[in-house]
This record gives C-alpha cells, sequence and structure tokens, in this order.
C-alpha cells in the first residue's frame, strides 16, 4: 500500500474514535469553561493534551492555583498507564519508523487508539499511525471548542450522560475480540472484577484511579499472557526464519517480501 492510502486506512479506523471523542470533549469543554476558564485556554488545554481523564484532573488545580508539583504528580499518576501501551505498541511497529516518526506518535497513544492499532496483524506503519491520530485529534479538539461556546447551557444529567459515550466506545472495541477468543474475555473480565475490588473494597479504594489501572492490567494482561499465550502462526515464523547454509539471503528477503 501507499503512504497516502496507508494513512485514509488510520483515517478511517479512527473515524469511530472520532465520534466518540466528540461528545465526551463536548462535556469537558463545558466543565472547564464552567470551572472558569476562556474557551481558547479550554481549546489549548486539548490541543496540548490528548487525555480525558488527566484534562479533567488538571482543571481544578489549574483553577485552585495549587502548586506545580501537585499537578505533575496527579498527570504522572493517571497518565502512567500510556507508557505501557506505548511500550507494547512499540512491539508492533514497522523497523522503518524512525525515533522521531515514534514521539510523533506517541503524543496520540489513547486508550480506544491502542486498542484499535494493536489489534491490527501486520506491522504499523508511521502512515497509517498518524491517520488513526488525526481523527480522534481533531475530533477532541472541535467537540472541546463547542462545549467551551456552549457554555453552561445544557443541565448536569445531559453532560454526565455525555460522558458514558467513552466508555460504551472502549466496550464497543473490545467485544469483537472477545467474542473470537475465551482467554480475551476472561481477562477483560478479570480486568473488570479488579477494577471493581480497587472502588468498593476498604482499603483499596485509597489507592488513586491511575495506579489501580496499572495494576489492573499488569495482572491481568500478565497472567493470561502466561495461561493463554497468543500462538505464534507459522507463516510468520518462517518469514522470520534466518537464511539456512547455503541459502541465498537474497532469496529469502524474496520469499519475504512475496509472503508479506
Amino acid at each position: 500500500m501507499t503512504r497516502k492510502s496507508l494513512y485514509l486506512q488510520g483515517v478511517r479506523d479512527g473515524m469511530p474514535i472520532c465520534l466518540g471523542y466528540l461528545s465526551v470533549s463536548f462535556a469537558f469543554g463545558i466543565f472547564a469553561v464552567g470551572m472558569g476558564l476562556s474557551v481558547w485556554q479550554t481549546v489549548l488545554i486539548s490541543v496540548a493534551n490528548l487525555t480525558s481523564a488527566g484534562q479533567l484532573a488538571g482543571v481544578p488545580i489549574m483553577v485552585g492555583s495549587l502548586p506545580m508539583i501537585e499537578m505533575v504528580l496527579t498527570q504522572f499518576v493517571i497518565n502512567l498507564r500510556y507508557s505501557l501501551m506505548s511500550v507494547s505498541l512499540s512491539q508492533k511497529l514497522s523497523p522503518r519508523v524512525k525515533l522521531l516518526q515514534r514521539m510523533a506518535v506517541a503524543f496520540g497513544v489513547t486508550d480506544e487508539i491502542f486498542a484499535v492499532a494493536i489489534s491490527k496483524k501486520e506491522d504499523l506503519e508511521t502512515p497509517y499511525l498518524l491517520g488513526l491520530i488525526t481523527s480522534p485529534f481533531w475530533g477532541w479538539t472541535i467537540g472541546t471548542a463547542l462545549g467551551a461556546l456552549a457554555g453552561d447551557i445544557l443541565p448536569d444529567i445531559v453532560v454526565s450522560a455525555l460522558g458514558i459515550a467513552l466508555y460504551a466506545m472502549f466496550v464497543a472495541i473490545i467485544i469483537p475480540p472477545a467474542k473470537k477468543n475465551h482467554a480475551v474475555a476472561l481477562c477483560c473480565t478479570l480486568a473488570m472484577a479488579l477494577s471493581a475490588a480497587f472502588r468498593y473494597i476498604p482499603k483499596l479504594n485509597e489507592v488513586s484511579s491511575g495506579i489501580a489501572i496499572i495494576i489492573c492490567a499488569l495482572v491481568a494482561g500478565g497472567l493470561f499472557a502466561w495461561i493463554a499465550p497468543i500462538p505464534e502462526d507459522d507463516e510468520d515464523a518462517d518469514a522470520r526464519k534466518e537464511p539456512g547454509p547455503g541459502e541465498d539471503p537474497s532469496d529469502h528477503d524474496g520469499r519475504k517480501a512475496v509472503d508479506a
């Protein structure tokens, strides 16, 4: 595929995320302006960040003029999970993705974008990832602007309902692979059970939400990676085989290109 076609494919794959982000960021825009930020300040936050929980937690700190260290620690804890996603995603990147391109892609790693990207069987190329990030980025920014301009015209119950869209979209991303693979379904169920434990069990509910998410992901993902590892396809294994004694490496590379 050409770079343009890869980019457009990424844009198409990101459209459902874009539509989901529109409603959630709309609610954030209303929230931020209601807390006292101007429209341009609210939009600038969404342009420079792509993290719903981090932005929602950061606005009260900014409005309250709390110490910068509190902002740093809050964002570090809430967004630490993205570093785990980036490490996992880096294993699927094509060797052609260079360092600066990796840094650009890292800006757009969110829960939903990660879920779509990691589900791809083939190696991920830079144009596809940039396309996958583009539509959600604009959905998040435009939704924030619309919400900020709308101000407080919508009742609180409507704003709360809009926030559910993000979770509904994430469930929609998880359901298809969970239906095909019981291990995925069980892994998701375990993660939800652990998350509920951190929410309702005394002492555990004192753990911050960011740390709780990381623990749930590590425990559920690590356990099922050990219990039910994804089998390696024979074709993929053959494609990665080193040339045998007396075998022309160029022939081997040619077969890999044909297989690809």
